[in-house]
């Protein structure tokens, strides 16, 4: 089964749109018979988009280190949760077990995991596609940062080619479809 990983905030953001879009972007990939790989809480976005996979009867893999688990609250209602002892390690962990990245609106945890994530494809450590959710214009100013990181020459342009952008679900569900078509419809086409 291909597993898709998703960052994402563990806050919800004062904006409802969000956490709606959260759950409904899990639901779709629940349906499609795609895994999720995410940071294993049971509050904001991370646990609205499992809740989502779960109410699709998909299969939720959470990595959460034991000193979170009091914080951002395991996820107990996962198909597996791995309580592992550090970020390095759920990072680490999350990036073998994923066949994509999903980068979806949160704070500096999913910045981070957004900036080593593309940073480790820049230095060609891996190949798996990144896609970012720009939803709502999130993820406007950091997108900005970088053409200005180009611009200022501290990295080419070909860079951005690291990660794919979309604005909304259908646009990252097309891509999601375009990258992982089940094969009963690959015999099709």
């Amino acid at each position: 089964m291909k597993k898709i990983c998703v960052f994402t905030g563990a806050a919800s953001g004062i904006n409802p749109l969000y956490k709606d879009a959260a759950y409904q972007m899990g639901q779709m990939i629940g349906s499609r018979g795609l895994g999720l790989v995410y940071g294993g809480g049971k509050m904001g976005l991370m646990g609205a988009v499992a809740d989502g996979v779960l109410a699709a009867n998909g299969r939720v893999t959470g990595i959460i280190p034991q000193f979170l688990d009091n914080v951002e609250v395991g996820h107990k209602g996962v198909t597996d949760l791995h309580i592992i002892d550090s970020m390095h390690e759920r990072k680490a962990m999350m990036y073998d077990m994923s066949d994509a990245f999903v980068i979806f609106p949160g704070g500096l945890g999913t910045l981070d995991e957004t900036m080593e994530i593309i940073t480790w494809r820049q230095l060609g450590l891996h190949n798996k596609p990144i896609i970012i959710v720009n939803l709502n214009g999130y993820w406007d100013t950091m997108l900005t940062m970088f053409q200005n990181i180009i611009d200022q020459g501290f990295m080419h342009h070909g860079h951005t080619g690291h990660f794919d952008q979309v604005d909304d679900l259908d646009g990252l569900m097309d891509k999601l479809d375009q990258l992982f078509q089940p094969e009963h419809l690959k015999a099709h086409h």
